[in-house]
């Protein structure tokens, strides 16, 4: 206690003494029993509150011995019960935690993972991926700053997160307990295979599959990629002691439009101990996003070519070249390049009023603007007759779609009308407009979308100029054709903005995370934290509807599907306020991973151990392991002086003792007649 405490404490006994005594002992001509009981009381009570207002910290010193923590954690995954070791990894675990003297050196305390880590209750070995790398992060994080010892029961094979073998603290000893035979067998495995999500369409998609072999023999496998009962590739592959690697590189055809399942397998006439890695599912989505872009121009210019030859060089993308007054009908184009309009192009625009295409247009000295003031209301056109030169400004925080900034700055100028240009609303500038260095903040290539209806605005022609600059400062037209084709990307695509906007992918494999996110918004297009989505997933062999409820996150709704066997999915997300919908598709290919193991990670546990000081140890092994840990005088137990401060008015006692106090004084009083 401080002074000012002490001090505060003695004035209390004084106030409490003096004021006990004026009111019982005070000119009291018989000095009684009860006049001694009640001054007591009145003193007792008077003190006891004093003290709670003043509430000195109470201080009190225990000593405490703590003992190293031994985290045992066991490896819950399903590879443990493939590997027939689930019985064993739980005879370890109870053998160690149970042994008395363990119990008295350490305190025990068992976890398990698989792809979560959290404290051991029950287990049941059906984890869906091995995580050892958040085993590492979570030991981290629940002995911060303390040196301890750790006995890891696994078969070392992880599937997801990290290399383990250097996440964990490298002053900690890691004890792996090794699960699983580790008898070497003959054994052929799809190792890894890499395709693309998306093809497009009657072009060719690459597939690469690393194959690994385990065996002493000299083999011939049968490889083969295969779509429902047609095989579509099918080639040897030889193995030997000396080559236990192949990699197979294929070109498969995108012939059909929609997500598109095909099988690998690899094969011998050896029989295996496992075959679940012998053959793996893939999908891939095949859209067909041809775009055909039409350029309408009634005069002659190089811009054409460059901006046709620039297009092209995406093979989605096809260019046809028009006069206006060639144009019949606009249904066989996706987006429509308007360069230089006049009043000739007045049946473009009419026709386009019911087309609805996204436009590009492009200005120059040609153009008739004010033919372009009556046909659109994006921007409004002052001009005079006299021609200026226009120089690009990057604008940095355009944000509509990810953009480069390919040198503009440093870019010929281009020849526009003078005059003023001025927005209608609401429009994204991508390039400013500069005359001799002086920025206009007029705009040069800007971006609007109204009414569900994207357009482009180029203003100013020889950008051709542009094409050929970029080609002497990179030696390459590519970073040119990326700028012109995210911008025919961004007009071919009309996605208007939607209350309900849901994410998912086509196709999830086995034992992944199956997680839909969604966002809502109201008229406003602001988010809606009160909005109420659930979800219907179906499944269309069994027909079986299971509900969900999306639970609300940072300005996003989401819902994990976890658990869902493999098959084909159709699904439903409904917003119930406004009775909004969407519908999607998705498949979950049937893949186990923890199936793709015939034998523990001896070798990268072994490392794990040597990178931590430890050692690794077998089932047989157990009594050593247990021996190792006891004699370690590393692992001391340490006595600590704990030292507790409360405050006084924390203690609830108190309150009911001054209860007590003032209940008796008053029940004399009353007894004896005093009130």
């Amino acid at each position: 206690m401080t002074t000012n405490t002490i001090l505060l404490l003695l004035l209390s006994l004084i106030i409490a003494g003096g004021l006990s005594f004026f009111q019982y002992l005070y000119k009291v001509k018989s000095k009684s029993k009860v006049n001694l009981l009640l001054t007591f009381l009145r003193f007792l009570s008077v003190f006891s509150l004093l003290v709670l207002l003043i509430n000195p910290i109470v201080t009190t010193k225990k000593l405490e011995i703590v003992k190293t923590p031994l985290p045992i954690v066991i490896d819950n995954s399903n590879s443990i019960s493939f590997l027939n070791a689930k019985e064993k990894a739980v005879e370890l675990a109870q053998k160690l935690t149970s042994n008395s003297a363990i119990q008295e050196k350490f305190e025990v305390q068992s976890y398990l993972f698989d792809t979560d880590f959290r404290q051991s209750d029950s287990l049941s070995f059906k984890g869906t991926q091995t995580n050892l790398d958040l085993v590492a992060k979570n030991l981290k994080s629940v002995y911060k700053n303390a040196f301890y010892p750790t006995v890891i029961i696994t078969d070392g094979n992880q599937t997801s997160g990290n290399d383990y073998v250097y996440s964990f603290n490298e002053n900690n000893k890691v004890y792996p307990l090794v699960l699983g035979d580790t008898t070497k067998v003959l054994d052929l495995k799809i190792n890894q295979l890499n395709v693309n999500r998306y093809a497009f369409l009657k072009n060719k998609f690459p597939v690469e599959v690393f194959l690994q072999y385990s065996g002493d023999k000299n083999i011939t496998a049968n490889f083969s990629i295969s779509q429902g009962n047609e095989v579509l590739n099918k080639q040897s592959v030889s193995f030997s002691a000396s080559k236990r690697m192949a990699v197979v590189n294929v070109l498969l055809p995108a012939n059909k439009v929609g997500l598109q399942v095909y099988k690998a397998k690899i094969e011998s006439k050896v029989s295996e101990k496992n075959t679940f890695n012998n053959t793996k599912n893939f999908a891939v989505e095949v859209i067909d996003q041809k775009t055909t872009v039409a350029i309408v121009s009634s005069t002659n210019h190089p811009d054409i070519a460059v901006l046709k030859r620039a297009i092209e060089s995406n093979l989605q993308h096809k260019v046809v070249l028009l006069k206006p007054n060639d144009v019949k009908s606009l249904q066989d184009y996706n987006v429509l390049i308007l360069y230089q309009p006049t009043s000739a192009f007045k049946s473009i625009f009419e026709a386009n009023k019911k087309a609805n295409l996204n436009t590009f247009t492009v200005t120059g000295t040609s153009t008739d603007f004010s033919f372009l003031n009556q046909e659109q209301n994006n921007f409004v056109f002052k001009m005079s007759g006299q021609d200026e030169d226009y120089q690009a400004n990057f604008d940095t925080h355009f944000n509509l779609f990810e953009m480069e900034n390919i040198g503009f700055e440093n870019f010929p100028p281009l020849q526009n009308s003078f005059g003023t240009i001025t927005p209608n609303g609401e429009v994204n500038v991508l390039l400013s407009a500069k005359i001799r260095n002086i920025d206009t903040k007029a705009p040069l290539l800007s971006f609007v979308e109204n009414q569900g209806r994207r357009s482009a605005y180029l203003f100013g022609e020889n950008s051709w100029k542009w094409n050929m600059q970029s080609h002497i400062d990179t030696q390459s037209f590519e970073k040119y054709d990326i700028f012109i084709n995210k911008i025919i990307q961004y007009l071919a695509s009309n996605n208007a903005k939607k209350s309900l906007v849901v994410n998912h992918e086509s196709f999830y494999n086995s034992g992944e995370t199956i997680e839909i996110t969604s966002q809502y918004f109201n008229k406003n297009y602001d988010f809606d934290e009160k909005a109420r989505l659930t979800i219907a997933v179906t499944n269309i062999k069994t027909k079986q509807t299971k509900n969900y409820d999306l639970l609300k996150g940072n300005n996003i709704y989401k819902v994990n599907l976890d658990g869902l066997v493999a098959g084909s999915y159709n699904f439903s997300v409904k917003e119930l306020n406004s009775k909004t919908s969407y519908s999607g598709h998705f498949e979950i290919l049937d893949f186990d991973i923890e199936k793709q193991f015939v034998n523990p990670d001896v070798q990268k546990l072994k490392q794990l151990a040597s990178q931590t000081k430890g050692a690794a140890f077998y089932p047989d092994q157990i009594d050593v392991l247990i021996k190792t840990l006891l004699k370690n005088e590393e692992y001391k137990p340490v006595q600590k002086d704990v030292v507790t401060k409360s405050p006084l008015i924390d203690w609830k006692w108190l309150l009911v003792l001054i209860a007590i106090f003032l209940s008796t004084e008053w029940f004399v009083r009353k007894y004896n007649g005093m009130l």
